[in-house]
């Protein structure tokens, strides 16, 4: 059972951030993606099915853990 500190939420800081969700289990395969533009914010869930999220491009990223900025794709 989930609680609230399994969300997290991103901020584009640039269009075209890919947000990748990937499975749990033996094979770690891509299951859901989303692209959101600069300013645009996704929260986001860990559950029995996504075990981790891959962000590609300039984004804040805050967690219960605290906050981190990625670097741009370019």
């Amino acid at each position: 059972m989930s609680n609230s500190k399994d969300f997290f939420s991103i901020k584009a800081l640039e269009d075209g951030v890919n947000v990748i969700g990937l499975t749990r289990g033996t094979d770690t395969k891509f299951h859901h993606s989303e692209k959101l533009d600069k300013g645009e914010v996704m929260i986001a869930q860990f559950t029995e099915h996504t075990s981790a999220v891959k962000i590609r491009g300039k984004a804040t990223i805050l967690t219960s853990n605290g906050e981190v900025e990625s670097e741009s794709r370019k």
